[in-house]
């Protein structure tokens, strides 16, 4: 409460600031006498009783020392008591005479309700004559203020000082302050004011927010973003019952979806004002009909029952709180202004927090979705899954990352890396290495040669810039798989029948070291073993090692293999969970990146291969190949455009190549025909004229084929294009 000067910010005499109870001793007290009917305070030594954080109604309506014992405190001196006023109109709620100090006006309300049929005040003790002492155990119940009926023991009671005040406020705070997103701080102020400190709340919001700095375009649209009341049942001793509502509340009909604050209007300059202001003032009761709507029929009690606060952060207005109180209950006093100040404050400034968090976690969601791929490619002879999990939460993007990218001749290169650090930095150098990778993948270099150019593609983003990298390449005809490693913890090769094998590969030196040569290792991918690879979050913390990681690895994958049988391999994305299920509580240290791949492979009689010279005769030549290897495979129902196309591409290779040009056919899915030659430069689809004699080839291969491609290699190009199977 640092904005404005408050009641309980001014010691009274003889009250000692500094004193650990707070502003319960520094609220004006009469001295307790014999009968009184002041609870007694505690005594020096003692610290008033507190809730926990969690419950901010469990200590908002405390009343300390109520249950003491009734004895004067003689360890600090009080001010001399020059008797309390009673409340006029009959010790009614809210009903504090005139030039009464807020605080008065509470002690009054404590000393004399219920009082009000004579309005007279005993002169030992201040209280009403003939009222009971609360001090005494066996009194009654005091009257709830809201509602006018008996407290039950132990049940909250209003606010009635200004140490309750600070209490509520320090509570409420902390409670919006917990809420990360914009829709646990809204909830959070809701919940903490109604029914504490108000009957009903409307939280208008900016449509849309602003964020940070940027400065909105537009007229101001607030749009009713929650409201919260009393609910019709309340909570009784009994178990819950209706509330007595003879008819519809007026609260119920308060609150229009959206309104437009146009520029000088009452609504404009309320909310330029910033203040929290009570709607009896000519200015908010003016604003109230545009804020709520004009059209509908809304009522608010007379008085100072509701308060417009409207909700700065850093730079502006960003919406508006309305609190609102009931009829049956005491107005609201000059203090809660202090009060709503604080709530719209801190609420503020906490939806100010949300939106930029909001916007940081976008950003970080739409950074993953680009630097990691969206869906793996189908590729042929192998099936593919993956994962990925970030360290944290609040860290959705690392370092770490996987890549699956189609290479000629139906092979594909699987790659799994991982960035030093998990920061949105070891994201951005991630992407930059993981698009080198497709790069040099594109132009078909052997896997050690991949990882030597990503080695100097990081010393030259930075001296620090480190990097693991495991880079294979899998060839579904050969059933063979080509590995080379940087650093990388090694893959896990799970066979068919259930064992699991973890591969012996060269651990090389991580990425950005320099000067290292890396090594490549070639061996047996057979049809229906799964290979697995995974970064080292997966099998390293604090826990345990790597080595004991991978070990734990191993042993999963060849329990989940039992499971389905030594004839059939468990299904990817199951076996996928499974695997990380064996993390603990404990265990996530850092980013998990993890690729599995299913070797399905291309059989021997699926495949037709070839030579052909580059002469003339080469394109009929290979007419004939392609209709006999239709003919085996009985697809004679695609021999006219197998023939037409094969015909084109061979003639455009054998006319620029000089050594053998290569044919190949695959039958999977698809059908897929491959020509290769010595020639580097990629063929380019274009538009012939009328009196052109040729280029009319690729035209040709678009229109008939389902899609086609050409790949430049390291030692010429493939030329292929896929038809679907009839």
């Amino acid at each position: 409460m640092t904005e404005h000067p408050t009641s309980f910010d001014r010691p009274s005499t003889g009250a000692d600031p500094t004193d650990p109870r707070g502003a319960l001793l520094r609220t004006p007290v009469p001295p307790r006498a014999s009968g009184s009917a002041l609870p007694a305070q505690g005594s020096a030594g003692q610290t008033p009783p507190a809730a926990g954080e969690d419950s901010p109604g469990a200590f908002e309506h405390s009343q300390p020392g109520a249950e003491q014992a009734a004895e004067p405190d003689t360890h600090r001196p009080r001010p001399t008591s020059e008797g309390v006023p009673a409340q006029p109109d009959g010790g009614q709620p809210g009903g504090a005479p005139p030039g009464d100090t807020p605080s008065a006006g509470l002690i009054a309300g404590e000393v004399s309700a219920g009082a009000g049929q004579a309005g007279l005040v005993r002169p030992d003790s201040g209280a009403p004559a003939g009222a009971p002492d609360p001090g005494r155990r066996d009194a009654p119940p005091e009257p709830d203020r809201r509602t006018g009926q008996p407290t039950a023991p132990g049940r909250p009671t209003p606010m009635r000082r200004d140490g309750d005040r600070l209490r509520f406020v320090g509570a409420a705070t902390r409670r919006i302050a917990r809420g990360m997103d914009l829709d646990e701080i809204v909830m959070g102020l809701c919940r903490a004011t109604v029914p504490t400190f108000a009957d009903a709340i409307l939280v208008y919001l900016r449509e849309p927010l602003p964020v940070g700095d940027e400065r909105p375009t537009g007229p101001l649209v607030l749009r009713l973003r929650r409201t919260d009341r009393i609910p019709a049942e309340r909570d009784t001793e009994g178990g819950f019952t209706p509330a007595p509502q003879p008819e519809p509340s007026e609260l119920e009909t308060v609150g229009a979806e959206l309104c437009e604050v146009r520029p000088g209007s009452a609504l404009a300059e309320v909310l330029r004002g910033v203040r929290p202001v009570f709607t009896d003032t000519p200015a908010a009761r003016a604003a109230l009909p545009e804020l709520l709507g004009e059209e509908r029929d809304f009522a608010l009690p007379d008085g100072r029952r509701a308060i417009l606060a409207p909700l700065r952060g850093r730079r502006r207005v960003i919406g508006a709180a309305l609190f609102l109180r009931g009829p049956e209950r005491i107005a609201f006093e000059a203090d809660d202004l202090l009060v709503a100040a604080q709530l719209a404050t801190h609420s503020a400034l906490g939806i100010d927090k949300a939106v930029l968090y909001g916007r940081e976690a976008y950003i970080a969601d739409e950074l993953q979705r680009t630097m990691l791929p969206e869906n793996l490619p189908r590729c042929t002879g192998v099936r593919l899954a993956s994962r990925y999990l970030p360290a944290a939460e609040t860290a959705r993007v690392g370092g770490d990352w996987y890549d699956a990218i189609p290479l000629p001749g139906s092979r594909v290169a699987l790659v799994v890396g991982d960035v030093m650090g998990h920061s949105m930095t070891s994201a951005a150098i991630m992407g930059q290495l993981r698009t080198t990778a497709q790069t040099l993948a594109g132009l078909d270099l052997p896997p050690q040669e991949v990882l030597h150019h990503l080695d100097e593609q990081a010393q030259r983003l930075g001296t620090d810039r480190m990097a693991t990298c495991l880079y294979a390449v899998y060839d579904p005809v050969a059933h063979r798989i080509t590995v080379a490693n940087a650093g990388h913890p090694p893959p896990v090769l799970l066979h068919l029948g259930g064992h699991a094998e973890v591969l012996r590969v060269p651990a090389g030196a991580p990425i950005g070291v320099g000067g290292v040569d890396f090594e490549a290792v070639e061996l047996d991918a057979p049809a229906g073993a799964t290979l697995l690879l995974y970064t080292d979050g997966l099998v390293e913390s604090r826990l345990r090692d790597v080595w004991t990681g991978i070990e734990q690895l191993r042993e999963r994958l060849a329990a989940t293999a039992q499971l389905t049988g030594p004839d059939h391999p468990p299904p990817l994305e199951a076996l996928c969970d499974e695997v990380l299920d064996m993390l603990g509580p404990g265990d996530r240290d850092d980013d998990i990146a993890l690729l599995a791949a299913r070797f399905d492979g291309i059989a021997p009689s699926d495949v037709s291969y070839w030579f052909l010279d580059p002469e003339d005769a080469a394109p009929g030549k290979a007419r004939r190949l392609a209709r006999r290897a239709l003919a085996r495979w009985g697809m004679e129902d695609l021999t006219d455009a197998v023939e037409l196309l094969v015909s084109e591409v061979v003639t455009n290779a054998v006319r620029y190549a000089s050594k053998p040009v290569t044919l190949r056919l695959l039958r999977t899915d698809v059908l897929r025909c491959e020509v290769g030659d010595d020639v580097p430069q990629l063929p380019r689809l274009r538009q012939a004229r009328a009196t052109d004699e040729g280029g009319r080839g690729l035209y040709l291969v678009n229109r008939l084929a389902r899609r086609w491609g050409a790949t430049r290699l390291s030692t010429g190009k493939v030329v292929w294009f896929e038809l679907n199977r009839g």
